[in-house]
């Protein structure tokens, strides 16, 4: 394809989601959607292009990243009804944003600010100066975690080394058994976000370390099915000998 061809693709997804969403014409469910409603498969879709890249699926991520692309058009459409923007501004303000960031390569390349110096100016412009601000609270909470926690480091306040978040997890983990049972739940919160910490500190992604858990899991759980047809049956010592046989093959 070339470069002429993806302003007028992306052109006719335009015209047929404004088709969709024609309240005389169009589809009665897209017609319905609102901003609200569509947020959750704008995240999900987000999800497969991730899943589909970490199975070396290019097909797949063609695929999806159409779907995402579907989701950003939808949203513009709307936007668009109200009155509020177009899908051309959305690209607009996108392209000035990378302009804006890339200094060094659209501006001048020896006196250019870097990247962090360009956002935080960006920030400062806005309503909310907080060195946390629009960190977005639909992020996964272990990622959102992270992001604050690399946020506040770039002012000073962080841990040396991992130590320290090792240190904390072992206070929280005390914490939660000294804890009255209203507020469990909190110290379990406190226990999670130490823990994400101390990842960041040993520069694991804890978002990645978890999904790869998530996958093990899955994989000697239905191992340990596949041993016994009447799995579900069996005594907690005889589930946990079949863990330790799927564990050894896995």
């Amino acid at each position: 394809m070339d470069g002429k061809a993806a302003p007028l693709a992306l052109d006719r997804l335009a015209r047929i989601m404004a088709r969709l969403r024609d309240p005389a014409r169009g589809c009665e469910w897209d017609v319905a959607q609102t901003f609200a409603t569509i947020a959750p498969y704008t995240i999900e879709e987000a999800y497969e292009v991730a899943d589909a890249i970490e199975r070396d699926d290019l097909d797949g991520l063609k695929d999806e990243l159409g779907d995402l692309a579907l989701q950003v058009v939808f949203h513009a459409r709307m936007a668009e009804e109200l009155g509020a923007f177009d899908l051309a501004d959305v690209l607009t303000a996108i392209a000035d944003k990378m302009e804006r960031r890339h200094p060094h390569v659209f501006g001048d390349h020896e006196h250019a600010p870097g990247w962090e110096t360009v956002k935080a100016a960006e920030r400062a412009d806005k309503d909310d100066p907080s060195a946390l601000a629009h960190v977005a609270r639909a992020l996964p909470a272990l990622l959102r975690a992270e992001k604050l926690q690399k946020r506040a480091a770039r002012t000073g306040f962080d841990w040396p080394d991992a130590d320290g978040p090792r240190a904390k997890i072992l206070e929280e983990l005390d914490e939660i058994a000294a804890a009255p049972a209203d507020m469990i739940e909190e110290e379990v919160g406190d226990l999670l976000f130490a823990a994400v910490n101390f990842a960041r500190h040993l520069k694991i992604d804890p978002e990645a370390a978890l999904r790869k858990a998530n996958d093990k899991f899955e994989c000697r759980f239905r191992a340990m099915e596949a041993m016994d047809d009447g799995f579900v049956h069996l005594s907690l010592d005889e589930k946990e000998a079949l863990w330790q046989r799927a564990k050894a093959l896995t």
